[in-house]
């Protein structure tokens, strides 16, 4: 079953499970199955019990040039996105997805950023990807 379920904020489906766009200080919900972060850098006072990961997946991250360029500015979202998207065709950020679309067609799945505008963000490019819209 591959559809686009967008009913309750930030979730969507992909394959089985649904991805979920989360920031990370948010409180763990019973829901989120899989915890993935897709930040380059540690999250700023986030200790690793806090974070409840299950994984770190620093690979999927957009590159520091495109991150600086882009400084989460809503403008620029769109052209962000688009200049994602090519990165997440050189091989190490490719596998990295692929990994990620594993774990969303296995079950829920949980994309964790520390930005403060989740809805903005790589995360955002990588669920609308990982549901089929953005292929």
């Amino acid at each position: 079953m591959r559809g686009t379920a967008a009913g309750v904020k930030g979730h969507i489906m992909a394959g089985d499970g649904r991805v979920q766009v989360r920031r990370v200080y948010e409180e763990p919900a019973g829901d989120d199955g899989t915890r993935v972060l897709v930040d380059r850098i540690w999250p700023r006072g986030m200790t690793k019990e806090r974070a409840h990961l299950d994984e770190w997946c620093k690979e999927i991250a957009p590159s520091t040039e495109l991150r600086t360029w882009y400084h989460h500015d809503p403008d620029l979202f769109a052209e962000f996105g688009r200049r994602y998207r090519e990165e997440l065709t050189e091989p190490e950020r490719a596998a990295a997805l692929a990994h990620l679309r594993e774990l969303a067609e296995g079950g829920a799945l949980t994309l964790l950023t520390a930005t403060k505008q989740a809805e903005i963000s790589e995360a955002a490019v990588l669920a609308e990807l990982l549901r089929g819209d953005g292929d």
